[in-house]
């Protein structure tokens, strides 16, 4: 099966990519192969990394960057790899809560790009070579990697991690990945390696017992964890999400992540999990659990900002299931009044569900058209505006500039949420100066 053509020069917008590879027109194709091949002829580097591997429709992102925040609390040099990213292209690459410099990164860009052109690598496929060969020459003690699409056949489960999770499944990627929750746990599950502790939040018993048929057949040892059966006393405000956790392995702790939702608490909730899986010498000290929960950074995940006297909610929700995380997140927080939502979704997704729970909480939209995104992906704001009628008070303004401007005058004082795909979020951050980095920057990205 074979996935849309993604293309090195245009993911994103960020100059940077092309100055690392040359552009690279290959679709995205199923299957470990190449991928494996360009690691061999650069000695295996993902055979030298010990490492955790996390997948899930949502929230995987998130669970990494929290694990790499408390393991570098715990004293440990590590690697961090999510994606996609925002703004700068260096974000998927963060070492000891740093992100890797230009001139580093394009260093070992150079390094691995034989490999790439050689075997005709993909644009994820060669990002994911990149990241594990970067990791290695860093010296990482411990890598922390997110799966990029489904598990199976994502290119970064050629590695043997330690521990491995899957945080949830729902509905997105049905044309790669299938068109039902069964289908879809079944790929996500193909991360699970043998003799491997394999965890996940979710919670649907016809889902876990997809799980369960697939840890016993691959001998993985299965750990389902249900977020309310140990998380208490939630309180989600702006500052982020403040509860109760209890742990197998530190007791009874109370924690507070800066990220903002009660489904932050779930997240939470399966990193510490899979902290408690860990080999004796990675294992932190409940100190380090709790100061790395405290200081763990991933922008855009219902992130607020005051510019100018004016509040923003940034939340790369890009399908029916985040949609739903960020409703009720909307609901418990006070924000200031009215709200407009913002809104620019990929053509490939769900936008019919998506569209109606965020409006009934919004005085007005404006739909628009998030310029990094790609051509073949792009949606028609039109005819969603037409398609949804009567929800809320709506605007189409497909120039982005020109619609965030909309958006903040009609919310006034009010709030503006900012939705639908990272290519939104990610150019309203820009506009707006607030990028998690600039390209300038070595500064730090997360916790």
């Amino acid at each position: 099966m074979l996935l849309a053509p993604e293309r090195l020069d245009r993911p994103f917008g960020d100059p940077l990519i092309g100055r690392v590879f040359p552009p690279l027109a290959t679709g995205v194709h199923w299957g470990l192969e190449r991928t494996t091949r360009a690691l061999e002829s650069l000695g295996d580097p993902h055979r030298r990394l010990r490492c955790l591997h996390i997948g899930g429709t949502n929230g995987k992102g998130s669970v990494t960057t929290t694990l790499a925040a408390v393991l570098d609390r715990a004293g440990h040099r590590v690697g961090c790899f999510t994606s996609p990213h925002l703004c700068s292209f260096r974000e998927r690459f963060v070492v000891g809560g740093t992100a890797l410099s230009e001139d580093t990164l394009i260093g070992y860009a150079d390094e691995v790009r034989d490999a790439v052109v050689r075997f005709g690598l993909t644009f994820f496929e060669a990002v994911t070579v990149l990241g594990l060969h970067a990791f290695v020459r860093a010296g990482v003690d411990v890598a922390v990697i997110e799966v990029g699409l489904g598990g199976r056949l994502d290119a970064t489960n050629v590695v043997a991690p330690m521990v491995s999770a899957v945080t949830n499944v729902a509905m997105d990627h049905a044309d790669y990945l299938g068109d039902t929750l069964t289908a879809i746990a079944r790929e996500k599950a193909g991360i699970m390696k043998p003799g491997v502790p394999f965890l996940t939040a979710e919670i649907d018993p016809e889902l876990l017992t997809v799980f369960l048929g697939v840890a016993h057949a691959v001998a993985a040892p299965f750990y389902p964890i249900d977020p309310s059966g140990v998380v208490a006393d939630l309180l989600v405000d702006a500052g982020g999400t403040t509860f109760r956790l209890n742990t197998r392995a530190w007791g009874d702790i109370r924690v507070h992540t800066p990220l903002v939702g009660r489904h932050q608490a779930a997240n939470a909730a399966l990193a510490v999990a899979m902290l408690e899986h860990l080999p004796a010498d990675l294992r932190p000290a409940v100190d380090a659990v709790v100061a790395g929960l405290e200081g763990v950074v991933h922008p855009g995940r219902d992130q607020i900002e005051t510019v100018e006297g004016g509040t923003w909610l940034f939340d790369v929700a890009h399908n029916t299931a985040g949609i739903e995380s960020l409703v009720d997140t909307i609901d418990r927080l006070e924000l200031p009044r009215p709200l407009i939502a913002l809104v620019g979704v990929l053509g490939d997704k769900n936008w019919r569900e998506m569209l109606p729970p965020l409006f009934r909480r919004a005085t007005g939209a404006v739909l628009t058209q998030p310029p990094s995104a790609p051509p073949e992906r792009r949606w028609s704001p039109a005819e969603a505006a037409a398609a949804v009628a009567g929800t809320s008070a709506i605007r189409v303004e497909e120039d982005f500039g020109r619609a965030m401007t909309v958006a903040r005058e009609l919310a006034g004082s009010g709030t503006v949420v900012v939705t639908g795909s990272v290519h939104t979020v990610g150019s309203a951050l820009r506009v707006l100066h607030r990028e998690p980095l600039s390209t300038a920057s070595n500064g730090p990205t997360r916790g």
